[in-house]
């Protein structure tokens, strides 16, 4: 079975040059792995790359794993990685993006399901109460910048929006009879009679580069973030003025320090997936759950007051989607700042949990789970980071839409300070260290010949280090230069409110935990976590000492070896997941299931 996997190195991912063939008794990728496959050793091979094996570029570490008792601190067994297949672990790179690595942007994806879907139904230990808490899909775009070609069908017959066929509306219809009203100030069409296809390479980009706003697209993508902040904030302000209206009392809870606060009785609970459309820009895909506060518990998840329903989430979204807008700082090339306020276009939709109606709880966790494993792919730009030697590859002032929207985020993210000159610069004295004569703290009784106790120090330090940091320069925009790959936008693509649902780091230790006890008789991980330790069971910590020894497979030999291994266990679980939904579907009422 061939490899569902790219064989050869990609030009985008890191780490490209140590994933180079080597050549193997003078073989191909086929001869090197037909070389791998006959030595004696092949299936320990398989076995100890399993863990990795549909990885396009896992990482190698080297070094050495001791097992140790942790009730006597006694080196039970002692292993290094120089007597292993290749002296080296492998270990799957976790990236997320599809185009980088289709295997673990996978599991990322079934992962960032399982999160959010969580969040509507409940499980997961998530309580499924929540079923019943109000709960919408939004859609936050971002405004225009100019006019791009874009295919627009006003009334869908189709039944799958994914394969539309749909006859689209015109793209820029203008009907006139002056010559010179369809052209805009550069003397270029202003119009487009074409219906566009799905998939046609022109939609996304600007009828005109020169009158397109290519600075104000990649601020809005810096300063988005800080607009979703400012737009929940607003929300949750109108919800609480709704409920002061209808005359619920404020929640008093208790903070850490002992102190009564009193918070509105209402609170979003979000989560929201970052898009890059095909022009660039970016907008938000939200779930916004409406939760209720516990005065004894806080943290708990209840539902909102009653009286509260989807139709007052949407309001409240409504009303703070027009109503947030800002100014950015100054910059030398717009004193005033650049506007940054949502677009026309906002879609917001009741989610159901019942199983039916137009927006469902599995749809929207699979349509945003879909849209956290990609990036920039839709504008056709694939890069890592940028620096001062690649970016003449990939900036243009006079080049296309995407090489002028990357020049726009090195322009504007240069440095804005004027420095100092090294001449003109006050010279202070600088301290020298030293000792002085034996003293005691009186704080905390240290003798210490140091000028200052090293003991209070430290302490006040780490109480620093949990303050946060301000940035190290006072260039606001400086993060564009940054974040120029990602044109300009440098947030998070997925993130979630706190009391939303768990965690990706309790998902991972759940699955660690169940492969750990797949093959026992034991009882398994429960969905709310990885299981409890039995008291009586004997336990031992596996201590490593690990560094980096590269990225990517040897050879494209072992490549093809490690990834269609995977693609065969992968079209197992494929297979075993589609029999068991046919168990399942064709079950008789009031029988339970077969165990898989």
């Amino acid at each position: 079975m061939a490899s569902a996997l790219d064989l050869t190195p990609r030009a985008s991912a890191r780490g490209v040059g140590s994933n180079a063939d080597t050549i193997v008794y003078g073989y191909t990728a086929a001869g090197s792995a037909f070389e791998r496959a006959t030595r004696p050793d092949y299936f320990g091979w398989i076995e100890h790359v399993r863990a990795a094996g549909g990885c396009t570029r896992p990482i190698r570490l080297a070094g050495q794993l001791l097992t140790v008792d942790p009730a006597t601190g006694r080196v039970l067994d002692q292993r290094h990685t120089d007597g292993m297949p290749d002296s080296v672990i492998y270990t799957a790179c976790g990236n997320r993006r599809a185009t980088v690595c289709p295997s673990c942007a996978h599991t990322y994806q079934r992962d960032a399901f399982q999160l959010l879907r969580a969040g509507l139904v409940g499980g997961k230990g998530v309580p499924e109460t929540v079923a019943e808490h109000p709960a919408v899909f939004a859609t936050f775009t971002a405004p225009s910048f100019g006019p791009v070609h874009a295919r627009v069908v006003r009334k869908h017959t189709c039944g799958n929006r994914k394969r539309c066929d749909c006859r689209a509306e015109p793209c820029h219809a203008r009907r006139t009879t002056d010559p010179t009203a369809g052209l805009c100030p550069h003397g270029r069409p202003s119009v487009c009679w074409a219906r566009h296809e799905q998939g046609d390479a022109v939609l996304g980009r600007p009828l005109c580069l020169d009158c397109y706003d290519h600075d104000h697209q990649a601020v809005w993508n810096l300063f988005s973030g800080e607009l979703w902040h400012r737009t929940k904030q607003a929300a949750e302000r109108w919800l609480a003025k709704l409920a002061r209206r209808r005359g619920i009392p404020k929640a008093e809870i208790i903070t850490a320090s002992g102190k009564t606060r009193k918070v509105a009785p209402v609170r979003l609970s979000p989560g929201k997936v970052a898009e890059l459309q095909a022009r660039g820009a970016v907008h938000f895909h939200a779930i916004a759950r409406l939760d209720g506060v516990n005065p004894t518990d806080p943290d708990a998840v209840v539902p909102p007051p009653a009286g509260f329903t989807t139709d007052d989430l949407v309001d409240a979204l409504r009303h703070a989607a027009g109503q947030v807008a800002f100014h950015t700082p100054p910059h030398p090339d717009q004193p005033d700042g650049w506007l940054i306020a949502w677009g026309e276009q906002l879609d917001i939709r009741p989610i159901t949990t019942t199983g039916t109606g137009e927006v469902t709880d599995g749809l929207v966790a699979g349509y945003l789970a879909k849209y956290a494993t990609k990036s920039t792919e839709a504008t056709g730009h694939t890069s890592t980071r940028l620096t001062a030697d690649s970016i003449g590859d990939y900036a243009d002032p006079d080049g296309d839409h995407t090489a002028r929207l990357i020049d726009a985020c090195w322009r504007i993210g240069r440095p804005t300070a004027t420095p100092v000159p090294l001449s003109e610069r006050p010279r202070e004295p600088r301290p020298r260290p030293g000792f002085v004569d034996r003293w005691e703290c009186p704080d905390c009784g240290t003798h210490t010949r140091y000028p200052a106790c090293p003991v209070c120090v430290a302490e006040r330090q780490a109480a620093l280090d949990t303050e946060p940091t301000k940035p190290a320069t006072g260039n606001p925009y400086a993060r564009l230069r940054r974040w120029a790959h990602m044109l300009g936008y440098g947030g998070h693509f997925l993130t979630k409110g706190r009391r939303y649902s768990v965690t990706f780091q309790l998902l991972r230790d759940t699955r660690v935990s169940y492969r750990r006890h797949e093959g026992q008789a034991h009882e398994h991980p429960t969905a709310g976590g990885p299981p409890t330790e039995q008291p009586d069971e004997e336990t031992t910590l596996i201590v490593g000492t690990l560094t980096f020894a590269g990225v990517g497979w040897h050879t494209t030999g072992d490549a093809l070896l490690a990834n269609t291994a995977a693609a065969l266990a992968r079209e197992r679980r494929t297979t075993g997941r589609e029999e068991l939904a046919h168990e399942l579907t064709t079950t008789p009422a009031g029988t339970a299931p077969a165990a898989a």
